[in-house]
């Protein structure tokens, strides 16, 4: 079947088609809990075989969502057959497409990689993976808060087991605090919704959007207030920093097929941000136009700076990778509060990019502790290092004069050679250095914040303050996660000189090649997907097309009732 073909039997079951993501993990995660314990096999195929599905629905449903050209074309999807807002409704754009494919395919990585042997440390590690891609798909979805809560739940409920998956006293320690402060946050998040419905009289976006700029001016600060409240829940679940001390420890503490999909769940809290505070407090929003804006610019330089810190303070590789998560966080933050369409277009092209290297940190600290304690060095050791430690300093009876010997001819194993590599690409994206992805990323960002108003504008708009804060903090938290990767890749392949070889499975290189793949692709296809990406972009910042969309979405028509007998002829 052609391209194109393909396409048109998608859009054929189009809007249907948009229900798939929600319906078919929950439908192989109902089925899994049908067989017994010891068919761990069997659920390992169907795990795999419905994530598979779901990444060709997401890419079917991208497809889709770009397919016409114009920025304002939306999927609509009336459930239960209401229209809005009286009933569920689902809404479809590139930006919630663009989500559901990156889910779909950090989710695929990780499966992969549990097949190796993660999925057997738990009896119910399958079950919960389908679970969290419920919740995720259905939380990039909905389009009215009530569900946005019930998916956030169902996410959150299926993260705690996972958490907890191989169990552990670290994890289950690192597990009570991740449950805690996220209960805290649905708690925030259920008070900022009751305020709003008491408000407005609506819990649906679109009906939101129509509502705020006509409340009246003594319910203004209420407003504003839920909102506060609102927002802070979404920013505990985007780790802003000072409400972010509970990921590195959960994070880190996770197997890593699971770390993997937690990448995912910082840009959980982004897209809540993003997709309510464009839709409700834009531009058009009367009083309370850009609403928080400047909260969001400096809570995400901090949490930029936090990250960073982190990072260089780190010594073990899974604490590196959580701080990456939240430099990664506070980047996209403090690049969504300057409200600016250019600017937003930027950080839609980073978060994918980031999100797919973080992933494969964690994977890769996976396999550099397993090859670590293959050798003579214990964990103690790499907890106690220093900055500058012995490790660095030539081993005992190495030759490195001119002659060079003993390295000349030296093999390096391939598993050896692979880790390197990769870790080496991971490094060149988070810390955004030529000439990968998190480079273009961090180059189209900052020429945003350059060029507010275009190319050659910024002679008469400089970007202020606020800009040049920015600028600096991406170059210099860039600096110091070049430095922190850069002395861990040192102390792990160029010090390590006493080390069995590492054996290594195909299932555990194949999901990390992928990643790293896409990032790679991500650069290759730079220009379409930035196109895509200032397309989304325009988008947001025109709300008045979502609030459309959704609002004048017609069910369907009853079907005309079958004549009595007596009314036949």
């Amino acid at each position: 079947m052609s391209a194109a073909a393909w396409l048109d039997s998608a859009g054929r079951l189009m809007p249907h088609l948009m229900l798939a993501p929600i319906a078919l993990p929950l439908l192989t995660a109902a089925l899994m809990l049908l067989l017994r314990e010891e068919h761990q096999r069997t659920k390992l195929a169907l795990n795999l075989l419905s994530t598979l599905a779901g990444l060709g629905v997401a890419l079917a449903l991208l497809a889709w969502s770009a397919r016409t050209g114009q920025a304002s074309t939306l999927g609509v999807y009336l459930p239960g057959n209401w229209p809005a807002p009286f009933g569920i409704v689902l809404a479809l754009d590139r930006l919630a497409a663009l989500m559901l494919v990156l889910t779909s395919f950090v989710a695929l990585a990780a499966i992969v990689f549990a097949a190796s042997r993660w999925h057997r440390a738990g009896v119910h590690f399958h079950v919960l993976f389908q679970f969290q891609l419920m919740g995720l798909a259905g939380a990039f979805l909905t389009a009215d808060l009530f569900n946005l809560f019930v998916f956030f739940e169902i996410l959150l409920a299926a993260s705690y087991g996972l958490l907890l998956h191989g169990s552990g006293r670290a994890r289950v320690q690192a597990g009570l605090h991740y449950i805690a402060i996220n209960l805290a946050a649905s708690s925030l998040f259920l008070i900022g919704v009751s305020m709003l419905y008491g408000i407005t009289g609506t819990l649906n976006m679109a009906d939101l959007a129509r509502a705020i700029p006509g409340v009246a001016e003594g319910d203004r600060g209420l407003l504003h207030a839920a909102a506060g409240i609102l927002g802070t829940a979404f920013l505990i679940k985007a780790a802003v920093w000072p409400l972010n001390f509970w990921l590195v420890p959960a994070y880190s503490a996770a197997t890593a097929p699971v770390g993997a999909l937690f990448a995912l769940m910082t840009k959980v809290g982004v897209y809540a941000l993003l997709r309510l505070w464009t839709l409700l407090f834009g531009s058009g929003a009367g009083d309370s136009a850009l609403l928080g804006g400047t909260w969001l610019m400096v809570g995400g330089m901090l949490t930029m700076a936090f990250g960073a810190i982190g990072m260089l303070g780190s010594q073990r590789t899974t604490h590196q990778a959580g701080y990456a998560a939240v430099l990664s966080s506070g980047t996209l933050l403090a690049a969504a509060g300057f409200g600016q369409a250019g600017l937003t277009a930027a950080l839609l092209y980073y978060l994918p990019s980031s999100t797919l290297a973080v992933a494969a940190l964690f994977l890769l600290a996976d396999l550099i502790e397993r090859w670590r304690n293959d050798g003579t060095r214990t964990d103690a050791d790499d907890e106690d290092a220093p900055f500058l430690s012995a490790e660095l300093l030539p081993a005992p009876g190495v030759n490195l004069d001119d002659a060079e010997e003993v390295l000349i001819g030296r093999v390096i194993p391939a598993a050896a050679a692979f880790l390197g590599l990769a870790f080496l690409v991971c490094t060149l994206v988070i810390a955004g250095l030529p000439p990968l992805s998190g480079f273009v990323g961090k180059v189209a960002m900052l020429w945003a914040v350059l060029n507010p108003l275009g190319l050659g504008a910024s002679a008469d708009m400089p970007p202020g303050a606020a800009g040049w804060t920015l600028l600096a903090l991406m170059l210099g938290t860039g600096l110091l996660a070049l430095i922190a990767l850069t002395r861990t890749g040192m102390r792990h392949f160029w010090a390590a000189q006493d080390r069995a070889a590492l054996r290594l499975r195909v299932v555990e290189g194949l999901p990390i090649a992928a990643l790293l793949a896409a990032c790679v692709w991500l650069t290759v296809q730079a220009g379409p997907v930035l196109a895509f990406t200032e397309a989304t972009a325009r988008a947001l910042h025109t709300p008045e097309v979502y609030v459309r969309a959704v609002m004048e979405a017609a069910p369907l028509a009853s079907p005309a009732a079958p004549a009595s007998p007596q009314e036949a002829p």
